[in-house]
């Protein structure tokens, strides 16, 4: 990473604000995942210490509720060496300065800490030399602590503010030295979210409160069918109505995350926009998918993993491994579509004129709308300004900017800014959804119950089909993850089913390693019962017996997690009666996690007591935003396992609202308790890691209380 002053004059135009005092830009690297082309390094990210001490830090990830706009900054603070009471934290526009601004795959904490901190303990070192100087006396006879840099010998202190202008002058260090863990005051610490009190009060800004002048609002209804077009509208019976401006046409664009197609009403409020849709008559030419059926296509995947597919992967000699096995097991698990659901729905504000374009989104991805709306507009995507509003939840959904195109050529047809906000029924039945998917898997174990070969077959409509639509089957890169799997089996193979897509896949919280976390764990449960071992133990064996050099540490990071959960959640005491304990490991997005889940049964009746999580993702930057994490992740998880099932009939969605898609109530929620290994291992992800590791150990708890497997998920799917 680099580091350099910025003038006072580059500062006010990157932000618009009055600068004074020390200001500093962060060249950060571009996202590992960065697009194909994109390379090397962008500035900068700008932090200031005002002249009278106050501290302003900008976050270019998006805020979903996570947490890392609190995160990055404290790591900031922390090497600054910042009252955290001055400092405000401010969200940053769509910019290429800030790097990727793409927020998911869990990767802002892995990326940004290191180049975070090194800003703040540059500008740390530049404060102290400014006071040595002023001073007369050895930069080690000064120590920074709290916004003032103190003097050991006579006990005086300067403040940051006192201070700025002459750190200003000075030159920027290269490699200013970073604290050790013991000296952190913030990392590592419960500190309070920076926000907390706006939300608690109602004053945060999402998407959907952005107000300017002269607004108007819409509403839209898109083709129902993916691949679908409008054949025609009638549009007298909606502009007849009071309050109606105009009805639109909204048409896709060659860009993968444009609208689907769709009419759009405009009118002075959003509830009448709301109510003239249903005033419209429409026709649509329903195109090649309009006779997809999710459960006959479900049955489809299950023929094809269960038969030889494609090699992905392998290792060893697995048909002979099979063969000479004492043992052998296999069975088939499946699951369905999932919708994101997340609390605001689809909203953003556009408004477009001649010779400019401003956007307010909720958003995971600014930078990827800058990119659609100059295709659209046939602009530069420097000139398509998109500022970045806190996300009332987005799981992915808000990583596409469909929504945010359609806001664009809305405001565009009528001149005049327009907000549009999806209707729930709207964002139910023409979203991007996970995967639907089956798996089959195969073993052999030897005479001692140890695991001497594994195949797994896979089949899925994959998220590259949102970019390549003749791709019907997964790739290498769907199966990262099984391929870096820390069990380390010598007889090792995975293949690849055909599985075409027939509706927009795209990336939901944990993505893929939703459904291989769920067939490994379980069918490892189901093993450990063949070989008459309990699991703990099976699965112990399986981590200690891991010689694969590149897999050993993997292996036993999630040995440690495996323990620290059997421990906490007290595996192998006596249940009452029909009551289990279900255990799980899963390694996803660098991180190790392991739960065990209590439940008892009573008949179809399943209620969840316990979950005990524990989790190594190295250095915990916050653990209350992390203990938040993996509460959220286990309201997730439990849903998705209980009952959420996105439906397609004749090409359509058919599920509509939280009445059909039945999302996890309160009174479901079971009690959480969340355990940190203790390492210095760099920090990892931890926004997705949670989801996959759930839905497992439920499983297999509902069979040691029951002795009922499931192989499928959603176990309670709702007949719609």
């Amino acid at each position: 990473m680099n580091l350099q002053k910025v003038n006072r004059r580059e500062f006010l135009k990157a932000t618009g604000m009055t600068a004074g005092g020390l200001v500093m830009g962060v060249t950060v690297p571009m996202s590992l995942h960065a697009e194909e082309g994109e390379t090397g390094f962008h500035p900068k990210v700008f932090i200031q210490i005002a002249e009278n001490g106050d501290t302003t830090l900008y976050c270019g990830r998006a805020e979903m509720g996570q947490g890392i706009s609190t995160a990055l900054p404290a790591a900031v603070a922390d090497e600054l060496e910042a009252d955290w009471s001055r400092v405000t934290v401010l969200q940053g526009d769509g910019d290429k300065k800030y790097g990727s601004q793409a927020t998911g795959g869990s990767r802002s904490i892995n990326e940004f800490f290191i180049p975070m901190r090194t800003a703040g303990a540059a500008m740390r070192e530049m404060l102290i030399k400014a006071a040595s100087q002023s001073w007369g006396i050895p930069e080690s006879d000064c120590y920074a602590e709290l916004h003032f840099v103190h003097n050991k010998k006579n006990k005086k202190k300067l403040s940051y503010g006192e201070l700025s202008s002459v750190a200003a002058k000075l030159p920027v260090p290269t490699k200013p030295a970073l604290k050790s863990k013991d000296q952190f005051r913030y990392i590592g610490k419960p500190l309070t979210r920076h926000d907390q009190d706006e939300v608690v009060v109602g004053k945060r800004t999402y998407g959907i409160d952005t107000k300017i002048p002269g607004l108007k609002y819409a509403a839209i209804t898109h083709v129902p069918v993916y691949g679908g077009k409008l054949k025609s509208v009638d549009k007298t019976g909606a502009l007849k109505m009071k309050g109606v401006v105009d009805v639109v046409e909204v048409e896709r664009i060659k860009s993968p995350f444009s609208s689907l197609g769709g009419v759009a009403v405009v009118a002075d409020n959003t509830w009448t926009a709301q109510q003239a849709l249903k005033k419209l008559k429409i026709e649509w030419d329903l195109g090649e998918h309009k006779g997809y059926d999710s459960k006959t296509y479900l049955q489809d995947l299950i023929k094809n993993v269960e038969s030889p597919a494609e090699k992905i992967f392998s290792r060893g000699d697995v048909d002979k491994g099979l063969e000479e096995a004492a043992t052998r097991h296999s069975a088939s698990y499946t699951g369905g579509h999932l919708s994101h659901s997340p609390m605001e729905p689809m909203a953003s504000l556009a408004w477009v004129q001649d010779d400019s374009c401003e956007i307010w989104a909720s958003t995971q991805n600014p930078q990827q709308i800058q990119q659609v709306i100059a295709i659209f507009l046939g602009r530069k995507e420097e000139d398509i300004v998109v500022h970045v509003t806190a996300a009332g939840g987005a799981f992915g959904r808000k990583g596409k900017c469909d929504y945010v195109h359609e806001a664009a050529a809305i405001s565009k047809a009528v001149g005049v800014p327009v907000q549009l906000t999806w209707s729930r029924e709207e964002d139910m039945r023409t979203g991007y959804y996970h995967s639907i998917n089956a798996q089959h898997l195969e073993a052999g174990l030897d005479k001692d119950g140890n695991i001497s070969a594994w195949l797994q077959r896979a089949a899925f409509p994959s998220i590259g089909s949102t970019f390549n639509p003749s791709l019907d089957r997964a790739n290498e890169r769907d199966f990262t993850r099984p391929i870096a799997h820390p069990y380390g089996i010598a007889n090792y193979k995975l293949e690849s089913g055909h599985a075409p897509a027939h509706t927009r896949i795209g990336w939901y919280r944990a993505v893929y390693d939703i459904f291989y976390g769920f067939a490994t764990n379980v069918f490892t449960d189901e093993l450990a019962q063949k070989a008459g071992i309990d699991t703990l133990t099976f699965l112990r064996n399986i981590y200690d017996n891991n010689k694969d050099p590149v897999l050993a540490k993997s292996a036993s990071r999630c040995r440690g997690v495996l323990d620290l959960a059997a421990k906490k959640g007290s595996w192998g005491k006596k249940m009452p009666k029909n009551h289990g304990l279900g255990i799980a490991v899963h390694y996803s997005y660098n991180s190790y996690l392991a739960m065990l889940v209590h439940v008892e049964t009573k008949g179809d009746d399943i209620k969840v007591h316990r979950v005990d999580c524990a989790v190594d993702c190295g250095l915990v930057l916050n653990p209350d935003i992390a203990t938040a994490q993996m509460e959220g992740a286990v309201v997730m998880g439990l849903s998705l396992s209980l009952r959420e099932d996105v439906t397609f009939r004749d090409g359509a969605v058919v599920n509509s609202n939280y009445h059909d898609y039945p999302v996890l109530r309160h009174n479901e929620m079971p009690e959480v308790h969340v355990h940190f290994v203790d390492n210095d291992e760099s920090p990892t992800g931890l926004g997705e890691p949670g989801v996959p590791t759930f839905a497992p150990a439920f499983i297999n708890a509902i069979y040691a209380a029951s002795g009922k497997r499931y192989r499928s998920i959603p176990i309670k799917p709702m007949s719609v």
